[in-house]
C-alpha cells in the first residue's frame, strides 16, 4: 500500500525548532521529487520546499535560511529541518511525493507557533 506518514509536528514557542519526518511506504523512494507544503487557515497550500531524486534541494518564500530540507533513501524518509519558526509557520504541513505518473501526499502534521 502506497503510503506516506508525516510526524514530528506540535506546539513550540517562536524562536524554536522542530524536525519534521515524512515516511514513505510502498513506493519506490528514491525515485520520487519529495516536497513539503504547508496549508495555513486561510490560505490554500503553499509549497516550503522540494528535494529531488539526485538530492538537488530548495527552499520556497519566507522559509529561506531557516528551514531545510533533507532525505534518507535508506530509510525511505524525507525531513524537514525548521529553525527560528514565526508564528506564520504555522499550519498543517504536508509532504508529497511525484514522478511522472504517479502523485502521493500524506494527511499532514500540525506544527503550532505561539508568540
Amino acid at each position: 500500500q502506497l503510503q506516506l506518514v508525516e510526524s514530528g509536528g506540535g506546539l513550540v514557542q517562536a524562536g524554536g525548532s522542530l524536525r519534521l519526518s515524512c515516511a514513505a511506504s510502498g513506493l519506490t523512494f528514491g525515485t520520487y521529487e519529495m516536497s513539503w507544503f504547508r496549508q495555513g487557515p486561510e490560505r490554500l497550500r503553499d509549497l516550503v520546499a522540494a528535494i529531488g531524486s539526485d538530492g538537488s534541494s530548495t527552499t520556497h518564500g519566507s522559509v529561506k535560511g531557516r528551514f531545510s530540507i533533507s532525505r534518507d533513501n535508506s530509510k525511505n524518509t524525507l525531513y524537514l529541518q525548521m529553525n527560528s519558526l514565526e508564528p506564520e509557520d504555522t499550519g498543517v504541513y504536508v509532504c508529497a511525493a511525484w514522478r511522472p505518473g504517479a502523485r502521493l501526499r500524506g494527511q499532514g502534521t500540525q506544527v503550532t507557533v505561539s508568540a
